[in-house]
């Protein structure tokens, strides 16, 4: 009897809803900044009716979903908002959310800045806006957050540099900030990252070794379809952990890289397509162990292509089309133990067969080719 005693006290309380006044304050604040005409009568933010605690349970009617709260029901620990197309801007409205862990508005259409305000939700692990109409810089509050592990702020149009003091965030192993409009160099990256994601913006200036200094856990890096430039130095494919590399469409134009130390690497994928890199292939490439993946396509490459290439269990993928390698490409490519796939294409190669599809598209001109060699194409 005790014990169905205390389970009914504990229902009820749990039922009356115990909710902080300042994180009621905050929800009300966020659904009136949001447009009632974007809000369907279908979604999270219709169903959240402030005559009722938004922690009490069960939530048979009410704030049915968007929001999470402790176990003690008496704070709001996640919002994260269905994509159904809300439109409003955040101003400070979420301050005083201390306890909020997770922030998710993505896939609406949130629009403004990103108030310098939201530092203060200073419990923060998971910050997502992406794929909204965020503008203005990123603020530098943001990196303040001791405790933020992922931060997604891509598919907006958020522009300026990347703040200085983006190695701060000290937890963080998570950074997306892929389509948007950020200029500027790379400054120091959060030595705990994991993946590394600025794919779609304007950046510029070399890529330094001091960017990455202690990034001893990276495994992932897309820095493609920006504005890098110069050389890329050998320590960058001796990071430790690296995995996956997208430096395509950028305007590279050297790329050292040595053998990994004691023949050791967990490196998969790499991708140095359309950018202005020059010389031979990088022949080192085929001493990392577990490389499956390799595109080296519409760069300023020359020379044969490397024997070693072809000899390599491991590749799967290779794509060297739109260079100017010559001579003929190793026949091991076309034997029948040999199961890659991709393209030698728009090359200056002879004897490339035609019935394989790596050889697809066609070869350069023979006048392209000579003249790019040093001779004169014929009258």
């Amino acid at each position: 009897m005790y014990n169905i005693l205390c389970f009914v006290l504990l229902y009820f309380a749990q039922a009356q809803g115990l909710t902080s006044p300042q994180d009621i304050s905050a929800l009300k604040y966020l659904k009136a900044s949001i447009k009632p005409s974007s809000i369907p009568s279908w979604s999270c933010l219709a169903s959240w009716d402030f005559s009722t605690d938004p922690c009490a349970i069960p939530r048979r009617t009410h704030f049915t979903c968007g929001v999470t709260c402790s176990p003690d029901s008496t704070r709001v620990t996640q919002i994260t908002l269905d994509p159904v197309g809300y439109s409003g801007q955040l101003n400070p409205l979420v301050s005083g959310l201390t306890q909020l862990t997770t922030l998710d508005l993505s896939d609406n259409n949130f629009f403004g800045p990103i108030p310098s305000s939201i530092s203060s939700l200073r419990s923060l692990q998971s910050l997502t806006l992406k794929s909204n109409s965020f503008s203005g810089s990123i603020p530098d509050s943001i990196t303040t957050f001791k405790s933020l592990e992922s931060l997604d702020l891509s598919h907006n149009s958020l522009s300026g540099p990347l703040p200085k003091t983006l190695n701060s965030l000290s937890s963080l192993r998570r950074l997306d900030l892929s389509y948007n409009k950020l200029t500027g160099f790379l400054p120091k990256l959060p030595y705990n990252l994991l993946e590394l994601a600025l794919r779609g913006n304007s950046l510029s200036g070399y890529i330094s070794k001091s960017s990455f200094d202690g990034l001893t856990q990276l495994e992932v890096v897309e820095l493609s379809e920006n504005s890098f430039t110069g050389k890329l130095g050998a320590w960058f494919f001796l990071l430790p952990s690296l995995q996956q590399v997208d430096l395509a469409n950028n305007s590279f134009t050297l790329v050292a890289i040595w053998k990994p130390p004691g023949g050791n690497s967990d490196l998969v994928a790499v991708n140095l397509g359309f950018n202005k890199i020059e010389g031979n292939a990088p022949v080192n490439l085929a001493d990392y162990p577990l490389l499956s993946s390799l595109s080296l396509s519409y760069n300023r490459l020359r020379g044969a292509i490397p024997l070693e290439y072809s000899k390599k269990k491991s590749l799967r993928r290779l794509f060297l089309d739109g260079n100017f390698f010559n001579g003929k490409p190793p026949s091991e490519f076309f034997a029948g133990d040999m199961s890659v796939s991709g393209s030698l294409g728009d090359n200056c190669l002879q004897g490339c067969p035609a019935s394989s599809q790596l050889c697809s598209p066609s070869q350069k001109p023979y006048a392209v080719c000579k003249q790019a060699y040093g001779g004169k194409p014929k009258s």
